[in-house]
């Protein structure tokens, strides 16, 4: 059974057809990369998978069970994790406190205030693992106004661990980040290989053919290739649409 499966997702906005006909499957233990160029319809088929877009025809699945016109909410219930391309995060609060909003929202806790969330050993310890989990359990009190822009990306990855997310759908991770900052995401994201599905959206082809068991190539709302990263750098149509043959060259050298 897959984890994640699409079966010919048509989405239209007017006279665009955003999404085409988009099948793809993600496997348990896979990471699967969804890439394509800018206005290829990512945005709107993350959109789909997450259930803040309900397509126009076409199916969604979740570790088997139809979700197609499920809400946002009962997929994340089901175990579906998203991060977002611009960070979603409580900027005034600490790392830690961020995290123990995750783990609350999971609980279904009433929201407290943050005195009493800390008073929740149990809590704090299982929020205390998910920032060690991503490296950032030493600035766990400090405010996410003063974390870097690659702290503040691994912080959120922390938030859906806390959700004891079954599948991790995450949009561009790397976005933004320096040269430091993306090694250091790229190694996070390998440590979590294999323990969970991952579907990542992202923009880095050094990461994706360093990260993906299996990639898709979108590109106006069509899947043009599908396969693994020797077959996708291979591909003549994906390296006219997308990677370049000067890219591609340097990659397979």
């Amino acid at each position: 059974m897959s984890a994640l499966e699409t079966t010919a997702l048509i989405k239209r906005f007017g006279g665009v057809q955003a999404t085409d006909n988009v099948s793809i499957s993600l496997e348990p233990g896979q990471l699967h990369a969804i890439i394509g160029p800018n206005g290829a319809g990512k945005s709107t088929l993350i959109g789909q998978l997450a259930g803040e877009i309900r397509p126009d025809s076409g199916a969604v699945k979740l570790l088997g069970q139809d979700v197609t016109t499920s809400s946002v909410v009962a997929r994340a219930k089901l175990g579906l994790a998203r991060t977002y391309q611009i960070t979603q995060l409580a900027k005034e609060f600490s790392a830690l406190d961020n995290v123990l909003l995750a783990c609350n929202a999971r609980a279904r806790h009433n929201f407290r205030f943050w005195r009493s969330a800390h008073d929740d050993q149990a809590a704090v310890s299982e929020a205390m693992a998910c920032l060690a989990t991503v490296g950032l359990r030493d600035i766990a009190q400090r405010s996410v106004n003063e974390l870097a822009h690659g702290e503040q990306r691994q912080l959120e990855i922390a938030m859906a661990l806390a959700t004891q997310p079954k599948i991790l759908l995450l949009d561009e991770p790397l976005a933004g980040m320096s040269q430091g900052e993306s090694a250091a995401m790229i190694s996070l994201l390998k440590s979590l290989k294999g323990t969970y599905p991952i579907l990542l959206v992202e923009h880095d082809m050094d990461a994706v053919f360093a990260l993906a068991d299996r990639v898709s190539v979108l590109v106006y709302g069509r899947i043009i290739a599908s396969g693994s990263p020797p077959q996708i750098r291979a591909n003549p149509e994906v390296r006219a649409a997308y990677l370049g043959d000067e890219h591609t060259e340097t990659s397979a050298s």
